[in-house]
């Protein structure tokens, strides 16, 4: 079920006063209406590690006044500053959005899995100044074993696991859901899915890269994400779209300096994801689209995404965002357009 909030305000590019239709979907089996664009304290978009004090505040409050009601932090997003701030704006904020954060296990440790997941969670919730979030969510790219980047999927199980411990954060009350970051090897991310016991799932979709939502060809260049979307939605597990901009690439020319397109990725190429960014917006129809809202109006017209994770670098930037909602999704006829570009990975003429 979809629900409109009709909300007056300036749109991005636009003189005349326009009615906001923010968008909410049901977050998979929680209780929550999640709305369909929510605010990413990260480094790569840098709104709440970047901007000063009173930027901070008159961005995220005209997120909320926007009907953006779920703010998405993390410990490692500028080594806690992220959640410092979202800590000392909550209760300026009005309405109070729902929040979530993260846990990451330590790559050089592996051992007490639990009290790392307790110690991470009891330091967070300091830093955000509550005694309880909404969701909290394994950080970790997961991988078949452990490595430096990667956690070993097998740390998941069992009653030493990094689940039990989850669950025992949720009973306790520190968090209403939980849920994981499907990034790492796409196969462990599917096997982590697959033991039903996350309440929502970060994944890596946007237009360069739509791997998690279709099939692609064997000659497919790009890290390939075995339709992780599908599975997600047999488990009833709320997708939470992250990189829709794909670290800016397909947001603008400009580059800030921090763009990571894949966390956990050695074999990315930025270059030649430029080249593909360039293909598909020569492809596409005309419009009067920026590039960022045509990347959101791709993402938004898939029904299994139940939020777009939005990290922004700057007041003007989420406006620019905020313009899609009273736009429609993108239409069937581009769709087609860009199936036919992936299916011959990319090497259609244009």
């Amino acid at each position: 079920m979809v629900a409109r909030i009709l909300i007056p305000i300036y749109l991005y590019g636009y003189s005349n006063k326009k009615e906001l239709k923010m968008q909410t979907r049901k977050l998979g089996g929680t209780e929550i209406e999640v709305s369909e664009l929510v605010l990413g304290g990260g480094y790569v978009g840098g709104i709440l590690l970047q901007s000063d004090e009173e930027e901070k505040l008159r961005a995220v409050q005209h997120a909320m006044d926007s009907g953006i009601n779920l703010i998405d932090t993390a410990p490692s997003y500028g080594n806690g500053e992220s959640e410092k701030a979202v800590g000392r704006l909550l209760p300026q904020l009005t309405p109070r959005p729902y929040l979530a954060t993260k846990v990451q296990i330590d790559p050089l440790i592996r051992n007490d899995l639990a009290g790392q997941v307790e110690k991470s969670i009891s330091a967070s919730l300091t830093r955000l100044e509550t005694s309880s979030v909404d969701l909290i969510q394994l950080h970790n790219p997961l991988g078949k074993e452990d490595d430096i980047k990667h956690l070993g999927v097998d740390h998941l199980i069992g009653d030493d696991g990094i689940i039990k411990a989850l669950q025992k954060a949720k009973d306790s009350g520190l968090t209403k859901y939980i849920g994981m970051t499907a990034l790492g090897d796409p196969t462990s991310c599917q096997i982590a899915i697959g033991t039903a016991a996350f309440d929502t799932a970060q994944v890596y979709y946007n237009m360069l890269n739509p791997s998690a939502d279709m099939t692609v060809p064997n000659n497919w260049t790009q890290t390939n994400f075995l339709q992780l979307m599908t599975t997600c939605e047999e488990y009833k597990i709320g997708i939470m779209n992250i990189r829709v901009f794909a670290a800016g690439i397909l947001a603008s020319t400009k580059r800030t300096g921090r763009e990571i397109a894949i966390t956990g990725s050695s074999d990315f190429k930025f270059e030649e994801d430029e080249e593909r960014a360039e293909k598909l917006f020569k492809y596409l129809p005309k419009s009067n689209y920026t590039m960022a809202q045509q990347a959101l109006r791709f993402s938004l017209a898939n029904q299994k995404i139940s939020c777009v994770v939005l990290g922004l670098a700057s007041f003007s930037e989420l406006k620019e965002s905020l313009h899609v909602t009273s736009a429609p999704p993108m239409d069937n006829p581009s769709l087609e357009k860009l199936r036919q570009l992936y299916n011959s990975n990319y090497t259609l003429a244009v």
